[in-house]
């Protein structure tokens, strides 16, 4: 009996390291890709490399893109990063960090990774309910294109089940799950995970990415373990 695989998108983040360390619980072999696109916080790809021998993933690649993704986003431009004291202050709509494609990019790249090895499961830690307005982070965005690659690939809508076990969960709901997930080892791979846009490890705190961090762990009534390395002002 041939061994179950899957492919996981990691980013270094807190949502793509559960969806790996759940797709690990499912599958026997679990392979992982993050995309050096020339992001503001490049930081994240180191954490994706400990993260991927902390789980003891079957294969880690880091595909170089470079400066192919363009916008105003400031993760990908010189535009200034926005700074906020409270989630209250977030704006609403769309997010100023929405790289236009990137998820549409990252997910035919998976495909092509994932015919390669033969694998037709291929897991993304996109959510809705803290989404900050990114149009491809959604589930209809996650049906369009598991057809679009199934059809591109292979000539079968069916042929990739793209997973999105943090599709409906709240950032709180998400912290409860990973613990469960890993149980005694949450601390030591959390302590791994970068989330901060400004690419300071611990978080700056004051970036959107930081703020929606924190409310999860606060609210979930856990101590995140990356906090450790903030910065106290």
């Amino acid at each position: 009996m041939s061994e179950s695989q899957a492919l996981c998108i990691l980013s270094g983040g807190q949502d793509s390291t559960a969806c790996a360390a759940i797709a690990c619980q499912q599958y026997d072999r679990v392979h992982a890709i993050t995309f050096d696109y020339g992001q503001r916080h490049a930081i994240e790809l180191e954490s994706a490399k400990a993260i991927a021998l902390a789980l003891q993933l079957a294969s880690h690649e880091i595909i170089q893109l470079g400066p192919i993704l363009k916008g105003t986003s400031p993760l990908v431009s010189n535009t200034p990063l926005g700074q906020y004291n409270s989630t209250e202050e977030l704006p609403g709509g769309v997010e100023p960090t929405f790289i236009p494609g990137r998820n549409i990019l990252f997910l035919t790249i998976a495909a092509n990774r994932a015919a390669v090895l033969g694998i037709q499961d291929i897991f993304m830690g996109v959510c809705e309910a803290d989404f900050a307005g990114y149009y491809d982070c959604r589930q209809v965005f996650v049906d369009a294109m598991a057809v679009a690659i199934g059809e591109g690939v292979w000539g079968d809508p069916r042929a990739f089940t793209i997973h999105t076990p943090l599709m409906q969960l709240t950032k709180a709901e998400s912290v409860n799950l990973a613990m469960k997930v890993l149980g005694d080892r949450f601390e030591a791979i959390f302590e791994l995970t970068h989330t901060c846009y400004a690419g300071v490890k611990g978080g700056c705190g004051k970036c959107h990415a930081c703020l929606i961090r924190d409310r999860g762990f606060t609210v979930a009534g856990v101590t995140d373990p990356i906090w450790k390395f903030r910065t106290k002002s």
